[in-house]
Parts: structure tokens; sequence; C-alpha cells
């Protein structure tokens, strides 16, 4: 863990992917290269309360990235998420309320550019957790997504899965909100 003021750089004790790479690099965030899977193991301690996860990627095809937390590498794969969704582009804004879901869909990547922040309200708490997500990408021009969401159960988890039909390539970065 680094000191960068309000935020701790949160470098994963471990990290696995299915694809061509993925690695931890010298500032703690992970570059990866053309994956459909990426966990992130050990980025949600004892030690904070709440996270913020920065990311930028690109897809060979757009597509949906999902995530889900984990503990201790294995999938909190349950009917536990829920999420709402804003969505605006140059012509449309439309909303979607989605419940009872296996994993938590988030954002979309196209070929182009995606940029994607997303803050955890108690991971690593034994007790249900909140998010809220915000993302863009090119898609019709320029495309953005809210959402925020829940996961009902009480587990504290350490880390997080990202997955998706496409091959996927760039970076992120795990931050713990010092309090």
């Amino acid at each position: 863990m680094s000191n960068t003021g309000m935020l701790v750089s949160m470098k994963p004790t471990s990290i696995s992917h299915s694809g061509t790479s993925a690695s931890v690099n010298n500032n703690g965030g992970v570059d990866f290269s053309a994956v459909t899977s990426l966990s992130l193991n050990g980025v949600f301690t004892s030690d904070y309360d709440n996270y913020l996860v920065s990311m930028n990627h690109y897809a060979a095809a757009t597509t949906a990235v999902y995530w889900r937390f984990l503990l201790s590498g294995s999938d909190a794969s349950g009917s536990d998420y829920t999420r709402q969704l804003l969505r605006a582009d140059s012509t449309t804004v439309a909303g979607v309320r989605e419940s009872s879901n296996t994993s938590q869909r988030t954002m979309n990547s196209d070929p182009n550019f995606s940029g994607y922040v997303i803050h955890f309200y108690g991971p690593a708490l034994a007790q249900p957790t909140a998010h809220r997500d915000v993302s863009a990408n090119s898609l019709n021009g320029a495309r953005i997504y809210e959402y925020a969401g829940t996961h009902s159960v009480s587990t504290a988890y350490d880390g997080i899965r990202f997955f998706t039909d496409e091959n996927w390539t760039g970076n992120i970065h795990v931050f713990g909100y010092r309090e």
C-alpha cells in the first residue's frame, strides 16, 4: 500500500486471469490485455471501509462487463446482486432495475475507449455492501452509464472478479479511502 493523500493504493496480493496477459504494475494497478476474466485478490481489507476502483479499457467488440465479489479467490455467485441503471446517449435517456442477479452488470466496453469508476461502501465488512458506478464510452458518439447497486449478503469480501464475453484490455487500480 502506498500513500496518495486521501486514497491508499491497494496492490492485489495476487491476480488471476483468463486470456492473454495480466500483471501488477509498479504503482499497484493491474495492466491486462485480451482477457475475458480478471480476478484481483486481497484488495479489500479490514484497514479501510470504503474503496474506489478506477479503470480505462476497451474491448475487441462492444460487450457488457460484469463483476462478482471474491472471498479467498471464490466467487460470491448467489442471486444477491441488485442494481439500478441510468443510461444517456445522444438521443435517449433510459432506466433499468434488476434484482436477484448472480453477478453485477456494471458497464459496457467498446473497441474505442471506455472509462469507469466504482465506489464500494463496506465490501470488507460483514454487512451488505452498496456501490455506485459511473462509466462513459464512445457508443453512439458518447454514452454515460450510472449504476447504483447492492449485494445483500453480510460477508466480508477480499477481492473482485471482472468478466466479459469479449477480449478486454486496459488498466485497473483499486484504492482504499483513508478515514
